[in-house]
């Protein structure tokens, strides 16, 4: 048994190295080296100053900005130490109240608006982090926007689509839009 002690104890302390150290290393080395930008965050700057992420969403509810799917994260909105989502099934009474909610706020900031609203602005995502918004998500709030900016609705929808990320490779995906790129440049605008 004794025998058994020495070439079990090398092999577990050999392959913590390994697994430990050396791996975790070198993937973050060759991440640093051919993906810097991803590495680093996907961070967002402005004017040299980080602003956020393009990965993960920020709270806007001012009318003179787009605004992002609603954040399931406790204690505040977009907390990224608490992604998750709120868990609450179709037929949950809770979730049909929040969504109520949700399109009343939303008619409130925009009475004259009566098109549908779209399903991504009152569901918040699984991790509840998302960043982006689908197209008619975007297109729902320009004329809100417009408004508040008083800038022309044309100038909002080709900003919209100058932003837009196509689905990859032309079928992954849905065409969606980030929230926090949309709003820089909508400042970018002004």
């Amino acid at each position: 048994m004794a025998s058994l002690f020495r070439p079990a104890l090398m092999l577990f302390v050999m392959l913590s190295v390994l697994t430990g150290a050396v791996y975790p290393l070198a993937v973050t080395g060759l991440a640093q080296w051919l993906f810097p930008y991803q590495a680093h965050g996907s961070l967002v700057t402005r004017n040299g100053v980080a602003v956020g992420s393009q990965l993960i969403g920020q709270h806007f509810t001012s009318p003179a900005y787009f605004w992002g799917r609603p954040s399931a994260t406790a204690p505040y909105p977009y907390n990224a130490t608490a992604s998750s989502g709120s868990n609450l099934g179709p037929l949950n009474p809770a979730l049909t109240e929040a969504v109520k909610a949700r399109i009343d706020a939303l008619r409130a900031t925009d009475p004259d608006h009566d098109q549908p609203v779209p399903v991504d602005l009152v569901t918040a995502s699984a991790s509840g982090l998302d960043p982006d918004i689908s197209l008619a998500a975007a297109y729902y709030q320009a004329t809100r926007v417009a408004k508040t900016r008083k800038l022309p609705i044309e100038q909002l929808r080709t900003l919209i689509e100058q932003h837009a990320e196509r689905p990859w490779l032309g079928i992954f995906g849905e065409p969606r839009v980030n929230v926090l790129a949309l709003n820089i440049a909508l400042d970018n605008t002004q």
